[in-house]
């Protein structure tokens, strides 16, 4: 299985926080709830090192 490595993990956290922040600023009841889906993943992402997006890609275009 694939894992995201650290510095992919802080690319993760860091574009969560900024969607997260962006949401802030918006307000929480105007943000459709979609906009919550990225940050969460992301979020997840960066917690668990396991990213679906990067292990279906590494499946259709391979190794590097």
């Amino acid at each position: 299985m694939f894992k995201a490595g650290k510095a992919m993990r802080f690319f993760f956290f860091n574009i969560s926080m900024i969607c997260w922040l962006s949401i802030w600023l918006t307000g929480y009841e105007t943000a459709h709830w979609t906009a919550y889906m990225v940050p969460s993943f992301t979020l997840f992402a960066a917690i668990t090192a396991l990213c679906p997006g990067l292990i279906i890609a590494r499946k259709i275009f391979g190794e590097d």
